[in-house]
């Protein structure tokens, strides 16, 4: 085999498009200063005549949202017999999907929210007001609402009251037909980067998240100078090491390949899960590029070394 083309996969359809945008052209720079032949590709018409032209293609996958996290292109690119990083199908399935997700690895001993899914046309047929005193006795106040399959904060209302949950449950069913309804957990939110080119995974330095507006939202993540970043994190050490295993203990549950992030909140008795990614953003305000530094590595390596970890897999 020859030198191989990375195309990074960028854009698609999704409420996430400007996002999975900003990090492909910044996955493309550094693959391109790492001496990889790139080209830029967005999720249309031109994607299959563009990979099948190709002599010997990768695609490093930065699409955000559905399409691109939920397994679809993941299966059309195993059709393709196409390599590319991070996970197969039925895990991008299962780790796109809040509601699937969290009992999965609440069901291998992760500590999680308690959670509550519901369809909208369950939440519509029954009536909000029968079951907003049903999720508050179960579940308590605050809790967080959200949708089940949707990313970047989008759809997410911390719920203080049961007066509030109508509105939130409406904003969550904006972004697909399932929303998650859990307790809050209060404490430091932290995301914790697994990285595995070959050698088994690894945890990289957790990053603390500190938005100015006391809630992680689409405004805090992607506006600079929004949200305080800490890498690594102000945490102890003991807190450190339970968010690397836990992170590594997600990665491995879910069979995350190459390079994820699971999101987390380190609460009054450790860090609980709140949810994984498998196509994590990469632009200038994203957590993983902040982990990475501060793993005393750069951007332009990894981002290399997880191209070369994919097209191995498939020799």
């Amino acid at each position: 085999m020859g030198e191989p083309t990375v195309v990074v996969l960028a854009g698609g359809l999704s409420h996430e498009r400007e996002v999975s945008l900003r990090s492909g052209r910044r996955v493309a720079r550094a693959l391109a200063d790492a001496g990889h032949r790139v080209t830029e590709a967005d999720l249309d018409s031109a994607l299959i005549p563009t990979l099948v032209d190709l002599a010997d293609p990768v695609v490093f996958p930065v699409l955000h949202g559905e399409t691109g996290e939920d397994g679809s292109l993941r299966e059309v690119l195993d059709l393709l017999r196409v390599p590319y990083v991070g996970a197969g199908p039925a895990a991008s399935r299962i780790a796109f999907d809040k509601s699937i997700a969290t009992t999965v690895v609440a069901d291998a001993g992760v500590r999680t929210p308690r959670q509550v899914a519901l369809p909208h046309e369950v939440f519509r047929e029954l009536g909000a007001a029968s079951l907003v005193g049903a999720l508050g006795d179960q579940l308590g106040f605050p809790m967080m609402i959200k949708p089940a399959r949707s990313g970047s904060a989008l759809g997410c209302t911390r719920v203080d009251e049961p007066a509030q949950v109508a509105q939130a449950m409406i904003a969550a069913y904006a972004y697909g037909n399932l929303a998650v309804i859990e307790t809050f957990v209060a404490g430091t939110e932290v995301a914790v980067t697994v990285l595995d080119v070959g050698d088994g995974p690894e945890s990289l330095p957790a990053v603390e998240i500190r938005p100015d507006s006391g809630v992680y939202d689409y405004a805090a993540r992607y506006t600079a100078g929004a949200t305080r970043f800490l890498a690594p994190a102000d945490i102890t050490d003991a807190d450190a090491r339970a968010c690397a295993e836990l992170a590594l203990r997600v990665h491995d549950v879910l069979g995350l390949r190459d390079l994820s992030r699971t999101d987390m909140i380190i609460g009054a008795d450790g860090p609980v899960f709140l949810e994984a990614n498998v196509a994590p953003g990469m632009t200038e305000t994203s957590s993983v590029p902040l982990a990475i530094e501060a793993a005393g590595r750069d951007l332009v390596g990894v981002c290399s070394s997880v191209v070369a970890a994919a097209r191995r897999r498939t020799r």
